[in-house]
């Protein structure tokens, strides 16, 4: 596009023309016969930089061979301008080192920055000249408007980011377990009676009692494994563990015969128990253990390990002593399935603020089922305050960020002192909304998850870097990826994304791309629905410089 200077109260508006300047003050005279372009025609902000660049032209015969001009570009916006570096030109008979505009005409191109600030949706950009001829300089009486209006259209980038809950662990229906044993003498399958009433026992017949008077509760069965030591001949082994598994069924049978719901009773029997005795000896202090361990590892045949160990003659008088005894066994090992809160309890619970007799889990899984977030935010703190789970103060922060309250969501995460991929997640999005852009990549950017990908996918909007926005946010059906769409030029692709966005700022970026395709009536209706949803877009419109062709509609 090229635009010529026109000089007001000039010799040039009474149709006078310059063909040649016999005077630098000639220069001033013919200044209408400057041409310019720029690019772009409309200025374009991208991560709060503005480029232009523009190319003054000359004609024959216009530069004075000792003059000098200085042409200063200047952005012009509501409430101040921003002036960037002047561009120095010469006549061919000056000495100084400036670009040089020959007598036959020439032209010279500059590229220019400027910093976003507001207002400027609404400047221009125009040169301003002066003439520099010996001790002398003269402005020129007007200055020389490039470009229009500045798009801000990445401004409309959405900053909320894409919080993360941590999970609970709650189960409907968990397994409790109780486990006793009964203790055998060597090669002998007999249960004492003194083991029926040892405490682990009794421990077990109320476990089994109590179960049967709670109707959550359900006795799954009993699983008893049988052991024998690993010493003496196998075959002998095998037997002993077998029948030893069987008296501890019939003993069990005779001390809970009272109760009636006991489940099943398995029964399985392990001939020589190995990993009891590596575990044992592992934890023991018996000398030579690093050997014993080592010769297990070794060897799998249970008459080699047996012969080695044995070799050790004064260690292996403790093993019999101390530990072998402890390996002539049955487990006794039994379950019941607890029927947890239903979710129409833990709603009612909520709904009474009954909820002191909740668990952790409890509070985070109720917290899920509430539609209120002030609800949800009461429940996140109760399991904070009582817990002092990192996970309840984790999931309040995003209980405040959904209420837009980021002052509260800080002050929640600053009492996690684990760091993990969620809490960073979370404290990225607080940065990402305080402006804090670098700490809010700092702390997602080795974090792969779509949440984290969202929020950087805004960050890349910010930072102008527009290929990496779209990678980022491919496939979210998000409001950002609609418009890093439009920023791109693919409006077929937002438009689609757009169809199911019914927010303000999706109403108003579609009428930015009925804009850009010239649609008059779709730009009013589609800004009309956006001021309907935020009155605040009016006032933002009425300034934008893509909606330039369409004030009325405005």
């Amino acid at each position: 596009m090229r635009k010529s200077l026109i000089i007001l109260g000039v010799a040039a508006t009474s149709g006078v023309f310059v063909s040649a300047c016999s005077s630098p003050d000639k220069m001033i005279e013919a200044a209408s016969q400057i041409q310019t372009q720029c690019e772009p025609a409309v200025l374009e902000a991208r991560a709060d930089v503005i480029d232009a660049r523009y190319t003054i032209t000359f004609p024959a015969k216009y530069f004075h061979p000792k003059a000098i001009v200085e042409i200063t570009p200047v952005l012009v916006y509501e409430g101040g301008e921003e002036v960037a570096v002047s561009k120095w030109l010469q006549g061919e008979n000056v000495t100084e080192n400036h670009t040089v505009i020959p007598k036959t005409g020439g032209n010279a191109t500059q590229a220019v920055q400027f910093t976003y600030k507001e207002g400027v949706e609404a400047a221009h950009l125009e040169l301003r000249a002066k003439l520099h001829y010996k001790n002398k300089t003269t402005a020129f009486p007007v200055s020389l408007k490039l470009a229009d209006g500045t798009i801000v259209t990445y401004k409309l980038v959405e900053t909320d980011g894409v919080a993360v809950l941590a999970p609970d662990a709650y189960q409907k229906v968990y397994t409790e377990t109780r486990e006793a044993q009964i203790k055998y003498v060597i090669n002998s399958a007999v249960v004492r009676p003194s083991e029926l009433s040892k405490t682990d026992i009794k421990a077990l017949e109320s476990f089994l009692a109590e179960a049967e008077k709670d109707e959550r509760k359900q006795t799954k069965g009993t699983d008893i494994i049988a052991y024998a030591s690993p010493d003496g001949p196998l075959d002998l082994n095998t037997g002993l563990s077998s029948n030893r598994g069987k008296t501890a069924k019939d003993a069990l049978s005779k001390a809970t015969k009272k109760i009636k719901e006991q489940g099943a009773i398995n029964v399985s029997s392990i001939a020589e128990d190995w990993d009891g005795f590596r575990d044992m000896v592992a934890e023991s202090s018996v000398p030579d253990k690093d050997l014993i361990l080592r010769v297990l590892s070794m060897y799998t045949d249970p008459i080699v390990r047996e012969r080695e160990i044995k070799n050790m003659s004064k260690v292996y008088q403790i093993l019999a002593d101390k530990v072998l005894p402890e390996l002539r066994r049955a487990r006794v090992v039994t379950r019941i399935d607890v029927n947890n809160y239903t979710d129409a309890e833990l709603r009612e619970l909520v709904n009474q603020n009954n909820i002191e007799a909740l668990d952790v889990e409890a509070l985070l899984y109720a917290a899920t089922l509430v539609e209120d977030n002030d609800a949800r935010i009461t429940l996140y703190a109760k399991a904070a305050e009582k817990f002092d789970d990192w996970r309840a103060y984790n999931n309040l922060a995003y209980a405040y960020l959904a209420a837009s309250r980021t002052d509260d969501a800080k002050r929640a995460l600053a009492n996690i002192t684990e760091e993990n991929d969620i809490v960073n997640t979370n404290n990225g999005v607080v940065a990402l909304r305080e402006g804090r852009i670098a700490d809010a990549e700092r702390l997602l950017i080795s974090i792969a998850t779509p949440e984290a990908r969202a929020s950087l996918g805004a960050i890349a909007i910010i930072k102008g870097n527009y290929a990496d926005a779209g990678a980022k946010l491919a496939n979210t059906g998000s409001f950002n990826e609609a418009l890093v769409g439009v920023l791109g030029k693919d409006y077929d692709k937002a438009s689609n994304i757009l169809k199911n966005i019914d927010s303000a700022k999706g109403h108003y970026l579609n009428a930015v791309i009925a804009a850009r395709k010239g649609n008059a009536s779709q730009v009013s209706g589609e800004l009309q629905s956006a001021y309907a949803k935020d009155a605040s877009l009016k006032g933002r419109a009425q300034k934008d410089i893509e909606f330039a062709k369409f004030r009325e509609n405005i």
